[in-house]
């Protein structure tokens, strides 16, 4: 399956350019000896060069080798998710710098997010809050949180945050039991309802407030889980 290869390809570049077998600036190997090399054909080997292209890691010039980016430059979000999980494991350290983006995140999506709901937005946040208390488990609670945030940053009325959280769904869920974000999700539960009667009573310090909390609770969580 021509597809399958290509993704393996992509995924063993990637890992090279990313633990910097391949240095900013180095020219790649050429197309014959990188496919001979890794055993597949120029197809699968020329898809797997284009999507490393389109994630701005790799630059194809004109009379010239391609070359590799800096990745810390011109990486995206979609580079953050390689880094996280790569090699089948779990970095320790990006996950840390995740999670303290996340908080800070979260924080600013409260705040605006108390300015700039509609009354349907409100509700929405407190029935979801109310959710979250009767989730039969974490797993389920864990849904539940993520549509939580994806209401709050609808609420907050910038686009930029909803097309953040769009873009990390499949691999945050994908990886969800390996982020344990609502573990004894009913001692998190009266922060949720924080977070959703501040929003609704227009109040952003308080709003920033609870959100940060549960944000540095939920930060524990993962960190002890991926410590142990």
């Amino acid at each position: 399956m021509p597809a399958l290869v290509s993704d393996q390809v992509f995924r063993s570049l990637l890992e090279a350019v990313l633990a910097g077998r391949y240095e900013p600036g180095e020219k790649l190997p050429t197309q014959r000896a990188l496919a001979a090399d890794l055993g597949v054909t120029m197809s699968s080997l020329r898809e797997a060069l284009k999507r490393l292209e389109q994630m701005g890691l790799v630059e194809a010039r004109q009379g010239d080798a391609m070359r590799v980016r800096d990745w810390r430059e011109h990486g995206g979000l979609d580079v953050i998710a390689h880094l996280l999980f790569r090699s089948g494991g779990l970095d320790a350290g990006v996950m840390a710098d995740v999670l303290e983006a996340r908080g800070l995140m979260l924080r600013e999506l409260a705040a605006l997010a108390a300015e700039r709901r509609d009354d349907a937005q409100a509700r929405r946040l407190v029935e979801l809050a109310d959710q979250v208390a009767g989730a039969p488990d974490a797993a389920a609670a864990q849904l539940v949180d993520f549509a939580f945030f994806t209401e709050l940053a609808q609420a907050a009325g910038n686009l930029v945050f909803v097309l953040v959280l769009n873009s990390i769904r499949a691999l945050y869920f994908a990886h969800a039991e390996r982020l344990p974000v609502t573990a004894g999700h009913d001692e998190l539960a009266p922060l949720y309802a924080r977070v959703a009667g501040a929003v609704r009573a227009g109040d952003g310090a308080a709003a920033r407030a609870a959100v940060g909390e549960l944000a540095d609770r939920q930060r524990a969580r993962v960190e002890q889980a991926v410590g142990g």
